[in-house]
């Protein structure tokens, strides 16, 4: 099919626009008519149901007039005859008020003032019977109102005449009320008929469209319709893939931002260029050596230190290592004057193919630095036995947390580092026209952001948690046991059943973290425990602290005679690590039926 025989020409479509305009301005118009024809009967019809309602109601008035004019006859008591007067002349008030406006018309009751010639013949009739009982109940009123009050006889004739023409107004008023109910009935059948002629009009006016517009134009176009809805249904797809790639790509800068703040809010992190100067420094750094973001062209080893010395050090650091990167040891100083020691590691990396940059990511360890170099002097003084003992306690103590440190720089050097090379080169290689293959990166991009969040998040958890050393032991043991459990997806719960607050010395404070942490990680990743229970307890001497889990359990023999390995060496840190605080452990277990650690700290008197 050639495209001049799938297309419609201008005079084409002109002549399809003059149509529809003709065939939808003549329905608008039979609408319209309709409408005011409809509305203008109804407008007519809306003070129907209230006339009705007027004129049923005069009935009941007159009865209820008449029954309490006809009670005076048999009330000799004064005071009765007196109140029912009262009653008689509030109801004769609004039965005079109800038949004039009937009769009149009244604009804020919705009553008409024109009426059809046989409601009005028959309201002329009614009227003097009306007059007749008006006439005598106020005859009796008057009477009732007299000083002295006239006896019963003098109105006995009046209230005679009541009851008389009484039957025949409600006659009357009947038939009044039958007339306009008829005429109400009347008026809606008009309107029927009147709805009746219009649909007839209304659909003879769309089969002469649909004749001689709809139709032809349908023939015209039904080839270009099926070319368009093809197109609409690709349109339709290419734009679901696109908010599929856009929400994807939304989802990962979000994680990446997530990723961002945390590791400026946990870790020592920067970001510089490899002359030194600085890019991105995070929160923590900021905090630590008071630096202002604001100070474009500040170099890093300026900021880590006011000593040339400890300057020059950092500087030959960065310039010797920014290729291949480093990890290590570092002697900072704040603005305080205040010595720091930071674990440290330089890793390169490229953000763009024209721009390199060096990521900075350290841990303080200054307490830890200082309690070495105390070690260190004491091994020269005095009493050498006992602190060669100290020294060979201490050193072990060091060696682990040594370990632990160049195991998690590793980790943000290896896995952290390349993760985000990885991802910088993914979302640069997205090509928003390749609807499929951008998807599969996105799809990757979830996976390895999904990984640099846990990277990040198990590096800093490792490190030492700011709870320990703000708030004590039991805050740093519960948030330990949360987040294993989180991240595990073990059932990990702590359980301080003497509620005990106490803050211990801080090497104290480490060594029973250290221990529980060891003793927990142990049940997770040999024990293959699922529920592991930690619960506190103290006396006033004794702390105690009980790790319990459901795991497979082991022969404590056999590990006693372990020196290399993980769960050996493990064990054998908790044991000095308890000996170092002076401090006893106990170790229960038997295969399949799990294990407990069990610690025992003296308290300070």
């Amino acid at each position: 099919m050639t495209t001049s025989s799938n297309s419609l020409d201008q005079s084409t479509f002109d002549k399809l626009r003059r149509l529809y305009i003709i065939a939808l301005s003549t329905i608008a118009v039979s609408v319209i008519i309709s409408q005011i024809l409809i509305r203008t009967h109804l407008s007519r019809q809306e003070s129907d149901s209230t006339v009705i309602n007027v004129a049923g109601r005069q009935r009941m008035l007159s009865q209820k007039l008449t029954k309490d004019i006809v009670s005076l006859s048999a009330e000799s008591n004064i005071d009765n005859r007196i109140l029912l007067k009262n009653r008689i002349k509030e109801t004769l008030h609004l039965w005079e008020l109800s038949h004039n406006v009937l009769q009149n018309g009244n604009d804020s009751l919705g009553l008409p003032n024109k009426k059809s010639t046989k409601v009005a013949t028959k309201f002329i009739e009614l009227n003097p019977v009306f007059d007749t009982i008006s006439m005598a109940s106020k005859s009796i009123i008057n009477k009732i109102e007299n000083i002295p009050p006239l006896p019963l006889s003098a109105y006995a004739l009046d209230i005679e005449k009541v009851k008389t023409n009484e039957a025949e107004f409600l006659k009357m008023m009947d038939d009044i009320v039958n007339q306009y109910d008829l005429e109400a009935d009347e008026k809606v059948e008009w309107l029927r008929q009147l709805e009746t002629w219009l649909t007839g009009l209304t659909l003879l006016i769309l089969l002469g469209e649909f004749l001689f517009i709809f139709w032809p134009a349908a023939k015209s176009v039904k080839s270009i319709l099926a070319d368009l809805l093809l197109a609409e249904k690709r349109a339709k797809k290419m734009a679901f893939d696109a908010d599929e790639l856009s929400t994807a790509k939304e989802k990962s800068i979000k994680e990446l931002r997530a990723l961002s703040r945390a590791m400026d809010d946990t870790l020592l992190f920067a970001r510089i260029l490899p002359n030194g100067h600085v890019v991105h420094m995070g929160n923590k750094f900021t905090r630590l050596f008071k630096f202002s973001k604001f100070n474009d062209n500040a170099l890093f080893w300026d900021v880590l230190s006011f000593e040339d010395h400890e300057r020059t050090i950092i500087e030959d650091l960065i310039t010797k290592h920014k290729k291949k990167g480093w990890q290590g040891e570092v002697k900072a100083s704040t603005k305080n004057g205040d010595d720091v020691w930071l674990e440290m590691a330089i890793i390169p990396y490229t953000p763009t193919d024209d721009k390199s940059e060096l990521l900075v990511i350290a841990s303080e360890i200054t307490k830890r630095k200082r309690a070495q170099i105390e070690i260190d002097r004491l091994t020269n003084k005095s009493f050498e036995e006992k602190m060669s003992q100290q020294k060979i306690i201490s050193s072990k103590i060091i060696e682990n947390q040594e370990k632990e440190q160049n195991r998690i720089a590793k980790d943000v050097h290896d896995g952290i580092g390349q993760m985000l090379t990885g991802l910088k080169y993914n979302l640069e290689s997205i090509d928003a026209t390749d609807i499929k293959k951008a998807t599969a990166k996105i799809e990757h991009l979830k996976e390895l952001t999904s990984n640099i969040i846990k990277g990040v998040r198990t590096a800093t958890f490792n490190l030492t948690p700011p709870e320990l050393t703000d708030h004590g032991i039991v805050p740093a043991i519960t948030k330990l046991t949360q987040e294993l459990a989180r991240l595990t997806g073990k059932e990990i719960v702590f359980f301080n059943k003497t509620d005990f607050t106490q803050r211990l010395d801080s090497l104290a404070e480490i060594n029973i973290y250290r221990i529980t942490q060891e003793a927990i990680n142990n049940a997770i990743k040999y024990a293959e425990s699922s529920h592991i229970l930690v619960s506190l307890s103290h006396s006033k001497n004794i702390l105690s602290l009980v790790i319990d889990d459901n795991g497979k359990g082991f022969d404590p023999s056999e590990v006693k005679h372990v020196k290399s390995g993980d769960g050996g060496m493990g064990m054998t840190f908790m044991q000095e690590r308890i000996k170092y605080i002076d401090g006893r452990m106990f170790l229960t277990s038997e295969i399949d039926k799990g294990t407990r650690v069990t610690l025992n700290i003296p308290l300070n008197k």
